[in-house]
């Protein structure tokens, strides 16, 4: 299932929600496998990535942020791959991404993506879709202690 799906017939960037990482396991269960795939006429890559439900609400921080204009970035936890979004100039409907794994690969792609009118409620859509797929079921009742959601 798509998270992010920005394409403009010659550039796009996807992140796909796979599985849970760990499926009943504590404190696991939340946790996400997907993959990052980046492709242009000039390259193409995937990278396994994963995340919790937090990233899922900075996900929708960043596009009240991109509908506001402004520039973002997700996914940055200093161990793993970032993805930066930004407006060239003051062509909204065009957006660049910038995608990097430091930690790994030490690879950096930038993609230039020609978006029409609604891309955001789209992304919007996806967004809730995973919610509604993969809900948050565990909570941290302190540091290292979880419990299962009622």
């Amino acid at each position: 299932m798509d998270l992010i799906r920005l394409s403009d017939g010659s550039n796009s960037v996807h992140v796909r929600v796979l599985r849970r990482r760990a499926a009943g396991v504590l404190p696991l269960h939340d946790l996400l496998d997907a993959e990052l795939f980046v492709e242009s006429s000039f390259i193409s890559g995937r990278l396994a990535i994963c995340f919790y439900p937090r990233d899922l609400k900075s996900w929708s921080q960043a596009l009240d942020a991109l509908a506001a204009g402004r520039k973002v970035e997700w996914l940055d936890q200093g161990n793993g791959p970032v993805i930066r979004m930004e407006f060239p100039g003051d062509a909204q409907g065009d957006l660049t991404v910038v995608v990097e794994d430091g930690s790994g690969s030490g690879v950096m792609a930038t993609i230039p993506i020609a978006l029409e009118s609604g891309w955001i409620e789209e992304q919007r859509r996806h967004l809730h879709e995973v919610r509604q797929t993969w809900p948050s079921e565990v909570l941290e009742t302190s540091p290292g202690a979880y419990v299962w959601r009622h």
